[in-house]
């Protein structure tokens, strides 16, 4: 309880500052809709020059109910979001392409597999910047800039060149499977690249010079020594990578014109005018980034206590 208690206060929080929101993000609506009927309303006043919605919500407190139940609300309330959460994954069959769990899946392999690429070129790149200064200078600049570039830009000319040059074909998957993984590499391998090059260089100079007196290879050091010492910088490192890949794939299902998985799902609600459907969406990929997270936390404390490391 005392860990989870400064969790519970934020949420907490978080959900009453929404609830206070949704009648002023939604009373708009029901103002012109009592106004089609009718009905009559009151005027915002003088407060409405200023702060015109908060002006409405207290000038007509009656429609305040009607707010937290729209059918496309401009936002809705944490209780609809529940409520589409449970009828598109316990209210439906898993292979139905309504099913959260479904679209979740899919996301899930495309996430799975960028991961695993960019971690490895991660790792890769790191041990030879570690070991070469010349790749260092030739190659971390490129990382960096590679950085910069919004992922919203490039994603796009990924998915036409991957499709020209016929990537899935040669590999056997689809091609929108290939591209989505390139553009999940391409925002995890940075973080690991960034973590492992820190962890390697870790090491005291002293550890370095004892190794040297016992007349250690290079390659007993980076083994015994560097690598070791790594594994907390690179499980941090890792932590990040498995969120921005999620991310990244999520990005990739925009422009790919899939209808498959959760950014395809938040498109379609986007499309339909359906916000409920698109933060249902986008609540399944933040449990989905947290069921990750928590798996590579895990294997972080398998590691460390195999390598005989107390909590």
């Amino acid at each position: 309880m005392t860990r989870a208690t400064p969790i519970l206060a934020v949420l907490a929080l978080i959900l009453a500052v929404w609830y206070l929101a949704v009648p002023m993000a939604n009373i708009q609506w029901e103002v012109d809709q009592a106004a089609r009927a009718g009905t009559p309303t009151n005027p915002a006043g003088a407060l409405g020059a200023v702060l015109p919605q908060t002006a409405l919500v207290l000038a007509n407190p009656d429609l305040i109910p009607a707010t937290y139940a729209q059918e496309r609300p401009v936002l809705p309330a944490p209780h609809q979001i529940v409520e589409e959460l449970w009828k598109t994954t316990a209210g439906t069959k898993l292979s139905s392409k309504k099913n959260l769990v479904y679209h979740g899946l899919v996301t899930l392999t495309s996430t799975f597999w960028g991961f695993v690429v960019g971690s490895l070129l991660g790792i890769v790149m790191a041990v030879m910047i570690t070991r070469s200064r010349t790749v260092e200078m030739g190659l971390m600049p490129w990382a960096i800039i590679s950085q910069t570039v919004p992922v919203v830009a490039i994603a796009p000319m990924i998915v036409v060149l991957s499709n020209s040059a016929g990537l899935g074909e040669h590999l056997g998957v689809e091609n929108r499977l290939v591209s989505k993984v390139i553009i999940a590499a391409y925002l995890s391998y940075f973080p690991v690249l960034v973590g492992m090059i820190k962890g390697l260089r870790s090491p005291d100079p002293m550890q370095l010079d004892l190794l040297k007196t016992y007349s250690a290879s290079e390659g007993q050091g980076f083994f015994k020594l560097r690598l070791p010492a790594s594994v907390p910088y690179l499980f941090a490192s890792l932590k990040v990578g498995i969120a921005a890949s999620l991310v990244g794939t999520i990005v990739g299902e925009l422009p790919t014109g899939a209808v498959e998985g959760l950014g395809a799902r938040m498109l379609v609600g986007s499309q339909f005018g359906s916000p409920i459907m698109v933060w249902a969406a986008l609540f399944a990929a933040a449990i989905l980034g947290g069921v990750l997270i928590s798996i590579v936390r895990l294997a972080e404390g398998l590691v460390t206590r195999r390598m005989g490391v107390r909590a």
